[in-house]
C-alpha cells in the first residue's frame, strides 16, 4: 500500500491536520534545500568533509555487525545476546570506515545512531533548518552503510529526512502489533522491543500472521531530500540501500507537562493487571476504555465541573499531587 505523497506543506497545515490525522505522509524534497544535502549529491567525501565542519570530535554510539549478519542489526541464534558489537567512536573514524568499504561486496555493517546535533555537530540545525518544527526539537542524525533496522515503534511523533542515500520504510498501524511478533522487553537491540520477523525471508509457519500485518504495510522509498512523517507508536522497519546513508529525524511529543510516560503506564499495567484472572482484566478494560480511552467528556458529562477532579483540567500543582500520591503507592 503506498503513503500519501505531499509536495508542499507549511508548519500549520502540518500540525493543524496532518499530525492530528495520525497517518504517515511522504513529503517530496521537503529539505532539498538543505546544505547538506547539496553536498551529499556532490559525493560521498563531500558530505564527510561539510560535517566536519560542525564535529566536535567526541565518540557516539557506534554499532558494527560482521558480513554474516547480511546488515541486520539482530539477536543472536538463543538471544542471549545480540549479533553486532557496540560502542563508541569518533564520527571521523566512521566516514573513514564508509569510505574504505563502499566497493566491497559484503562489509561489515556500521551505524552510528541517534546522534545529537547539539552536543557533537553543534551549528548543523542552524544551517539545516526544518521548514515544519522549531528550533526546540532536535535534530538528531543516523549514519550508516546498508543497515537494517527491525520493525519497531517510538513513543514519539517523527519526522525522517534522508540527508544521503536512500531509504525504504515499511509502516504499520499500532494495532498491527499481535502480527508483528514483538521480541523481548527487557533486552532489545536498540532500547524499543522490535518484531522478531525476518522480512527478507518470513517464516509464515512460525508468524503466520505476519501475512495479515503485510495486508495493512505501506511502503516508501525516499530519496535524498525527501522526508516522511511517522506518526506516533506506528511501527516501522527501516531498510538503507546505499554504502553511504544519513538521515535527519526529530522527534517531539504533545504529551502534557508533568502527567508523566505513557510507557510507565504500560510497565505497571503489565505489572499490577497481566496476572489477575480473565474475568478481573476484562473488568478493568471496561473500566480504562471508559475513563482513559473513551469520550473523555462522556465521562463527566453528568457531574458538575466542580467535581471533575482528577478528571478534569489538571493544573501542573494538581498532576504534581497525584504523581506524588503515585510514587508513594509504588514504593509501598
Amino acid at each position: 500500500m503506498p503513503i500519501v505523497e505531499m509536495t508542499a506543506v507549511d508548519a500549520d497545515h502540518f500540525h493543524g491536520e496532518i499530525v492530528p490525522a495520525a497517518q504517515p505522509v511522504v513529503f517530496r524534497g521537503l529539505v532539498a534545500h538543505w546544505p547538506a544535502v547539496a553536498a551529499a549529491r556532490q559525493g560521498d567525501e563531500a558530505l564527510f568533509e561539510y560535517l566536519a565542519r560542525f564535529d566536535r570530535q567526541e565518540s557516539v554510539g557506534t554499532l558494527i555487525a560482521q558480513p554474516e549478519a547480511g546488515g541486520r542489526f539482530f539477536y543472536n541464534d538463543d538471544l542471549s545476546g545480540f549479533n553486532f558489537q557496540g560502542g563508541r567512536a569518533r564520527l571521523s573514524k566512521s566516514f573513514e570506515f564508509l569510505l574504505a568499504n563502499r566497493e566491497v561486496e559484503r562489509p561489515a555493517t556500521l551505524a552510528a545512531q541517534s546522534i545529537s546535533t547539539r552536543a557533537h555537530l553543534p551549528g548543523f540545525a542552524a544551517e539545516n533548518v526544518s521548514p515544519l518544527l522549531g528550533p526546540d526539537v532536535e535534530p538528531l542524525l543516523w549514519l550508516g552503510n546498508r543497515v537494517i533496522v527491525a520493525a519497531h515503534q517510538d513513543p514519539y511523533e517523527n519526522l525522517a529526512c534522508v540527508v544521503a542515500g536512500r531509504r525504504r520504510f515499511t509502516l504499520f498501524p499500532p494495532d498491527a502489533v499481535a502480527d508483528l511478533y514483538i521480541g523481548p522487553f527487557e533486552k532489545t537491540p536498540g532500547g524499543p522491543p522490535i518484531s522478531m520477523v525476518s522480512f527478507d525471508e518470513p517464516d509464515f509457519e512460525a508468524h503466520p500472521r505476519f501475512a495479515q500485518a503485510l495486508e495493512t504495510a505501506q511502503v516508501v522509498e525516499l530519496a535524498p531530500g525527501d522526508a516522511l512523517y511517522i506518526p506516533y507508536l506506528w511501527w516501522h522497519h527501516v531498510r538503507s540501500l546505499e554504502p553511504v546513508n544519513l538521515l535527519t529525524n526529530y522527534w517531539w511529543a504533545n504529551a502534557p507537562a508533568g502527567r508523566g510516560q505513557a510507557m510507565d503506564a504500560f510497565l505497571h499495567a503489565v505489572l499490577a493487571l497481566r496476572a489477575l484472572p480473565a474475568h478481573q482484566r476484562a473488568a478493568w478494560k471496561s473500566t480504562f476504555d471508559h475513563y482513559v480511552f473513551g469520550d473523555p467528556n462522556a465521562a463527566t458529562a453528568h457531574l458538575p465541573d466542580n467535581v471533575h477532579g482528577m478528571l478534569g483540567e489538571l493544573s501542573e500543582e494538581d498532576a504534581r499531587r497525584i504523581r506524588q500520591v503515585l510514587g508513594r503507592k509504588l514504593s509501598s
